[in-house]
Parts: C-alpha cells; structure tokens; sequence
C-alpha cells in the first residue's frame, strides 16, 4: 500500500513553499546530529517487539520513521527474507513484501545513499533489478516523518528518532508541528512528536521500540506524552541504556529503549544497564518478552509504572517506595515554606559578566556575582566576578539617561548585545538580561545548588553574592538554612534527585529546580528543639555521616529503609 505523501522536496529553492524550505534546513540540521545505533541494540529491540523471523513477518507492516544510515532497515529486512523463503516461493516476493515495510528519511543524502545499499541488498539476495527497484519504490520515502501520513497502520514500529531541539527547527515549521501534535509542550525536542505520530499509527496489539533519549519521562516537556501513554498505551518494557555503548559516537543525553504497546495498560518490565554483547542481549529479550512470571535475575516488574503525566519513578522499586511514603507524608519543599529559583541567566556573559571592580558603570548598576566555580570546595570561595543590573526594583528596565556610566558601557557593547534572541525580541528592552535580575536576592541568606553534579552539593551562602545561571538557589523565613543543608545534603535529598532526575554522561544527575521542588520536607515548626539543633550542627559540619543520621531521624526511617539506602 503506498504512502499518501510521496512528493520528492524540489530542488530549487524558488519552487518550495516557505514550510518547504524550512523542512530542507531541518534536514542539513538533523544530518549533522545524526547517531548510529549498534547492531546488537538493533537486534535487541527487534526481539523485544516480536519482528523475528520465526513469525510471518510478510503479513505484518512494518515502519522505520528515520531511516538514517539503514541501522534498523537492513537487519529489519534480513528477517523478513528469511521469514517469507520459509513460506513462499521467491516468484511471488514483490507482491508479497511491497507492503511490508515503509521507512523514511528526510535528508535526501542519506535516502539517496541508503536506497542505493537497499538495491545493492537485494541484488545480493537474488532479486532482479527491476524487482528490487520495485521493492525500494514502495519501501522508502524521501520527506518529513512529522508531515507524512499513511494510509494504513503498523504492527511493528522501530527505530532511533532524531534529537533535535526545537531553538534549531524555523519558525514556521515548529508552528505546524504544533499544530499537529499535542505532545509538543514547553521545550520538548522533536523525538516527542515523533513518539506521538508513531503512537497514531500503531494498529491494535501493535508494538513501537525506540531507542531516544529518557527525558520525557520525567521532565516538565514530557508530561503530555506521559498522559497520552498512559491513558491509552501500555509501557510494556523500559530497559536503562545509562553507561551502555550503545551508539557508534558518544551522546549527551542518557538513552533508553521504551517499548510501548497498542493495549490496555498494565506492569512495566524494566532492566538497567545491560552489557552490550549478542548472547546477553537475546537472553535478555526473551525474559523481558516472557509470558507469565520472568525469573531473570536483571529484569523488575513494576506495576503502575506509567500511571498519570507525573514524572515516572524508573529507579529500585524499594527506593521509590520510600519517596511514595515521604510523599504521602509530608509536604513539598515549597510547601513547607521554602522558594527554589534559579541564577541569572545574560544571553551575553561575556558582556554582562565581568570582574566587579573593573565593570564602570553606577555601584547600583552592578551585583557581586557567585558561579559553580566558587563553590567548588563547599563554601563560597568568590572569585571577584560581577554581573550588570539592568532592571529596577519594580522588574522594569533603568532609563538609560539616568545612569550615563552604564549606557556608555552598554552602548559600547550594543552590537553584540542586540545579537541576543531575546533582543530581537523585544527590541525596545534590547540591553535586558535573559532573567529579571532581584537585587534583593543578593543579600538574602541562601542555599546554592549546581545544576549538574555527581552527587548532592550543597552550599550555604550567607547573603553576599548573586547566583549565576547554572547554580539553583534555596531561600527559607521558615527553615534553618543550615538545618535544610543538612536535609537536602543527605542520601534522602539525593534519593528525590535520583528518582525524578535524568541522568547525563558520566553518570550525573541533573539537580534543576523541577527535581528540587519534589523534595518532602515537614514543616520545621513541627519540629522538636533537640532535632532542631541537631540538623543545624550536622549542616554545619558538612559531614555526609552526621546529615545523614540526623535526616534518618527526621524522616522517621526504619533500619531496613536505611539499609535499602545503602547506608
């Protein structure tokens, strides 16, 4: 059955519409990212959806949304050539498979190359040339998944969606995208709406197995698709590809491989890690695909997994019990009188950001400004930098007239400045930082968080310096701020970082004020004197042993609780 899009991108620019064109961007873009999944991975998540080739693997449909370099087509394809020389004479192959499989590529590049290793392919496995240029007629399509529609749906989807963030698509194209898919909320990457569009496309009791990025299960632009996948789909099988090789170059973003299924919801079974090697792999699959109780050693089964849009606990299912019960028992971090924000972020800091004495403009034009450098040791060790106040106190910008120090040295520095998106934005504001700047921040005794770090770090800032963009910030008229250090430093602090937090290279966990603000904390009124004084000393100390004793007393932790805490 052939796709309803099937129009090959013009090839001059003065034919294309302007969504045209900026698809042809996007397709350089997309190219210039593009990861290759090794063919172990690939093989395994082609156990994992059933596309094996003891089944009839001719009758059902499958569909690759970014073909890139063939890394899923071709051992995709082997398996269906073996399947139907099991069932079929090779007389009837083209009529037989022409609707068995549909992939997509958008930059022409690599469907002109993919396509030339497809015909290549089946010449080797004794197709004629005209029946292989048949087969590659119906099997690929030159164009934008996210436009493309099909007339029928498919019983097996697969593939490695593309990673794009949604500041490199135009304009214009990300507005058609959202008005197609629901899914693309806040700063979600494009391999959301691929999920989405994927999802739409999966027949009844179908299987979709992707290997992307795990952001969306837990971060804010997420939360969409996890309503729609767990209202309507079943998570079927999670397995953490952390510190794995599973591509052919190194990625920021940790992967993972989520099957989801066309059925109604139920238990996730989820693996971690998983060495890379063929044997381990396919036994893997086949307890991650089992029927009735799996007694592989590495596979959880995690019931109500994908349950709401809240962020999914994909960690020990021990440990996400505690954080269910200090959730069902005391209230979040902002709750109990606290407020998470995050420094300033310039658009320009090489503009905006300067050693404080040397910036010449008004003393009320500049602030003391703290970075992550300067709490490398675990306390404030400032390194003399500052950071320049555009705005008044009332969150509107200064009168240039009125601060002849400061225009001169923003003016000298317009060119640069102006360059900014948010700039050209709002070019009346054009000399505005990215945040507001509150100056009264700047004194108000707080606690400094780095945004990317191994494990929690901590820092009391006593109220003399302003945070910079990559440190999160703790305020509290209610909290001890060395009592909270205490609390936040401890493995139960980090336990709510591990669990709603993604992870990066490196093994890093990501500590945004999103995650902080799942922290449970009870109000410190509640509290007695004696535990009181006892988190303050521990926080003083900053010794990990002493915060973690006195957070275990807090939280009322059992010894077995503790010991599943690793302490």
């Amino acid at each position: 059955m052939r796709a309803q899009y099937r129009r090959q991108l013009p090839l001059a620019l003065g034919d294309l519409t302007p969504v045209e064109q900026a698809v042809r961007q996007l397709a350089g873009i997309e190219a210039q990212g593009a990861i290759y999944t090794r063919r172990e991975v690939v093989e395994f998540i082609l156990d994992l959806v059933g596309y094996t080739a003891d089944k009839p693997l001719h009758e059902f449909r499958l569909l690759e949304p970014s073909i890139g370099g063939g890394d899923f087509l071709f051992p995709a394809l082997q398996r269906l050539l073996i399947a139907y020389r099991r069932s079929r004479k090779a007389g009837e192959a083209v009529f037989a498979l022409k609707d068995a499989v549909r992939a997509v590529e958008l930059n022409s590049d690599s469907y002109n190359s993919t396509r030339d290793k497809l015909l290549e392919f089946l010449h080797e496995e004794g197709f004629k040339k005209v029946e292989a240029k048949s087969l590659a007629d119906e099997w690929l399509q030159q164009g934008d998944f996210l436009l493309t529609t099909f007339s029928n749906e498919f019983s097996h989807i697969v593939g490695n969606p593309p990673y794009v963030r949604q500041e490199s698509i135009p304009d214009i194209l990300m507005e058609e995208y959202r008005r197609r898919f629901s899914t693309i909320y806040d700063r979600a990457d494009i391999y959301v709406p691929f999920i989405e569009h994927s999802l739409s496309m999966l027949a009844t009791n179908g299987k979709l197995a992707f290997i992307c990025a795990d952001r969306w299960m837990k971060n804010k632009y997420g939360r969409p698709l996890r309503k729609l996948v767990s209202a309507h789909y079943h998570f079927e099988t999670y397995v953490d590809m952390v510190d794995t090789p599973a591509f052919l170059s190194d990625v920021m973003a940790y992967p993972a491989i989520v099957v989801l299924s066309n059925q109604k919801p139920g238990q996730t079974r989820v693996a971690h890690r998983p060495t890379i090697e063929e044997r381990g792999l396919s036994a893997l699959a086949s307890a991650l695909t089992a029927q009735g109780k799996t007694k592989h050693d590495a596979v959880q089964e995690l019931p109500h997994l994908a349950h709401s849009d809240e962020p999914w606990a994909l960690t020990n299912f021990e440990q996400v019990a505690i954080v269910r019960k200090l959730e069902a028992q005391f209230p979040a971090i902002e709750g109990a009188g606290c407020r998470v924000g995050i420094g300033v972020a310039t658009g320009a800091d090489r503009v905006f950001v300067a050693p404080f004495d040397d910036l010449d403009v008004e003393d009320d034009r500049k602030l003391p400004l703290v970075m992550t450098r300067d709490i490398k040791s675990g306390t404030v060790e400032w390194r003399g930098l500052g950071v320049l106040n555009p705005f008044n106190d009332d969150g509107s910008l200064v009168n240039l007239k009125l601060y002849p120090r400061f225009a001169k040295y923003i003016k000298a520095n317009g060119e640069e400045i102006r360059r900014r998106h948010v700039s050209k934005k709002n070019p009346e504001n054009w000399y505005r930082t990215i945040d507001r700047i509150y100056p009264a921040l700047t004194s108000q005794p707080k606690l400094l968080i780095p945004d990317i770090k191994g494990a929690a770090h901590i820092v009391y800032e006593s109220g003399k310096y302003y945070p910079h963009h990559n440190l999160y910030f703790v305020t509290s008229e209610d909290w001890d701020l060395r009592a909270l250090q205490a609390v936040l430093s401890s493995r139960i602090g980090l336990l709510f970082i591990e669990t709603y937090s993604t992870r990066m290279r490196g093994g890093y966990l990501r500590f945004q004020a999103q995650y902080i603000r799942r922290i449970r904390i009870p109000l410190w009124k509640s509290l007695s004197r004696e535990l009181q004084k006892e988190l303050i000393s521990a926080g003083k100390s900053l010794d990990a042993d002493r915060c973690n004793d006195a957070a275990f007393r807090l939280y009322g932790l059992t010894t077995k609780e503790r010991e599943v805490l690793g302490t």
